[in-house]
């Protein structure tokens, strides 16, 4: 299974695909696009938009798993971070790619055993899960990676019922 993981933002929204096969997981590759707060946002949603198009071209995953919003005190940057999120589900579904949402305490879980793991021990873990010499950076890769390993590790049930 391969599992194209993001960790949605505006400003930087990284991804990172993961190759899970006989019980090994391998990162395929990760990054981010990050955009400009001085360009308009449609334009910004337009780079996430075929940044995701681009990757499942490339890459053919089986999968999309995207971090579920978290709404802290700023309502402007829940609802610009779901505005993201909305270009990757399009992006997803032209594809003809089914998508999996997970709560970010439930990726922690997964990838640290741990729901309120901080970021860099999020990255310690993507690192040591995935064989990689160094921790993934920035830390909006190293969180989309996670999610990638969440999906990829969730039991079959599970991914279905997500």
């Amino acid at each position: 299974m391969k599992v194209l993981g993001i960790d949605p933002g505006t400003a930087a929204c990284g991804f990172g695909i993961v190759h899970e096969s006989d019980g090994r997981l391998r990162a395929t590759c990760h990054g981010w696009w990050r955009t400009s707060p001085r360009e308009r946002l449609e334009a910004r949603l337009l780079t996430i938009f075929t940044g995701v198009q681009e990757l499942i071209a490339e890459h053919a995953p089986d999968a999309v798993a995207i971090e579920e919003s978290y709404v802290g005190a700023d309502a402007r940057i829940a609802l610009t971070v779901g505005q993201a999120r909305g270009a990757v589900l399009v992006a997803a579904s032209s594809a003809g790619v089914a998508c999996t949402e997970y709560a970010p305490a439930r990726v922690k879980q997964a990838v640290c055993g741990y729901g309120r793991a901080d970021k860099e021990q999020v990255g310690k873990m993507v690192k040591a899960i995935l064989g990689l010499d160094a921790v993934p950076t920035p830390n909006h890769a190293a969180d989309a990676l996670a999610v990638a390993i969440c999906h990829a590790l969730a039991p079959p049930l599970m991914r279905i019922a997500s």
